[in-house]
């Protein structure tokens, strides 16, 4: 048992889960677009990376909003348990972060501009929380599609991080990493703040610009 909701499990003290997935509407509450692949007739236009960034209700609306994304969808990753429901991932003994799913036409908005708003939207200095949300799957995390994603995120990094430090902020804490197995989460998460215009929205940014 895991006392701590801010320390991520083991695999083996991880939940067990299970092998059958969420059957989910395939059609996005906002533009009416697929949200589980193929996402159109040809999916090779599109790029995909996964950002957590605190509660993934007000984080998805971030994405969606832009020009060039695609689809949204939130779900569950970098952790564990396969298949897991919301109330598992909120124990903290799933090792999932509350994440969403972005695809992107690259030749409209570019892999960097998602980053800049990535880090804008939230403050990635607070480690296993987002404001008053508290736990593992409230981490900063993106997690890219392959290694040439990774090197400009890393080093996206590093120039946001001389400019938190020159605004009195700490260490970003954001873990990078190629994305491992996406979960979707339940039908009500889904573009939820477009169908719940009045509902929760936990996260926010430093205040300092994200210039890449």
């Amino acid at each position: 048992m895991l006392a701590n909701k801010s320390l991520l499990p083991t695999s083996d003290q991880a939940l067990p889960g299970r092998q059958e997935a969420l059957v989910l509407e395939n059609r996005h509450y906002v533009n009416g677009r697929p949200i589980v692949p193929p996402f159109s007739s040809d999916d090779s236009q599109f790029q995909q990376v996964v950002f957590g960034l605190g509660c993934f209700w007000g984080a998805e609306r971030k994405f969606w909003q832009l020009e060039g994304v695609y689809t949204t969808a939130v779900g569950y990753s970098a952790g564990f348990t396969p298949n897991p429901s919301y109330e598992e991932v909120c124990t903290g003994k799933t090792g999932h972060n509350e994440v969403v799913l972005v695809v992107f036409d690259p030749q409209v908005i570019e892999f960097k501009q998602l980053v800049s708003v990535f880090f804008e939207s939230h403050n990635p200095t607070q480690g296993m929380r987002q404001g008053n949300d508290r736990g593992t799957q409230y981490r900063s995390g993106i997690y890219c599609s392959d290694q040439q994603q990774e090197q400009l995120a890393k080093t996206a990094l590093e120039d946001y991080q001389a400019a938190l430090n020159s605004a009195g902020h700490p260490n970003i804490t954001t873990e990078i990493e190629l994305a491992s197995r996406f979960y979707y989460a339940e039908q009500y998460h889904q573009q939820y703040l477009a169908k719940n215009p009045n509902g929760y929205c936990g996260i926010g940014g430093t205040g300092v610009t994200c210039v890449l």
